[in-house]
C-alpha cells in the first residue's frame, strides 16, 4: 500500500497548478462545460482550485485556512439542477488534463480520476435544488490511495 500522499505522488503545488490550469483551459473550450463559466469566475479561479484540489489531496490546508470553506464551495456549485452532461464532461476534461501535464502513473490516475468523479456527482451535487441550505460547517472533503477518508 503506498503510503505518500496524492500531493507529493502528483509533484506537490506546482504539479496541482499545472493540473488546474489545464483543466480549467479544456473546461473553457468545452462547449457543454464551459457554459458553468458562462457568467464569470474568480479572476485566480485556477490559482484557487489548485489550493483545494492540494488541501484535499493531502498537501498544506492553504485552500481552508486562506481562500474559503468547503461549504462555500459546495454552495457554489449549488442550485442548479440535475447536470450529467455536463458532469460527464467536465470528467472527460479532467482526464485528458492529467494526460496534458503527463501523469503517467496509471494507479495516480485513477485514484485522482476517482476523486473527480466523486466530487462532480457528489461531493458538489449534494444540493441540486435552489433554495436547499447548504450548510456552514461541511468539512473540505479528504482523498488518499484507498478513497474518501473519514473524518
Amino acid at each position: 500500500m503506498r503510503q505518500d500522499s496524492l500531493f507529493d505522488a502528483l509533484g506537490g503545488q506546482d504539479a496541482v497548478l499545472r493540473l488546474a490550469q489545464a483543466w480549467h483551459a479544456r473546461v473553457l473550450a468545452d462547449e457543454i462545460v464551459a457554459h458553468a463559466f458562462s457568467h464569470g469566475f474568480h479572476p485566480r479561479h485556477t490559482e484557487r482550485l489548485a489550493a483545494y484540489w492540494a488541501e484535499a489531496w493531502g498537501g498544506p490546508a492553504l485552500y481552508s485556512g486562506q481562500l474559503g470553506s468547503h461549504s462555500a464551495v459546495v454552495r457554489s456549485h449549488s442550485g442548479n439542477g440535475p447536470h450529467e452532461e455536463m458532469d460527464r464532461r467536465a470528467i472527460a476534461c479532467f482526464d485528458a488534463a492529467l494526460a496534458d501535464i503527463g501523469v503517467a502513473d496509471a494507479e495516480l490516475r485513477q485514484v485522482l480520476h476517482d476523486y473527480f468523479a466523486w466530487a462532480t456527482t457528489q461531493a458538489m451535487a449534494a444540493y441540486p435544488s435552489r433554495g436547499q441550505a447548504v450548510p456552514d460547517d461541511l468539512a473540505l472533503p479528504r482523498w488518499s490511495w484507498q478513497g474518501l477518508m473519514k473524518a
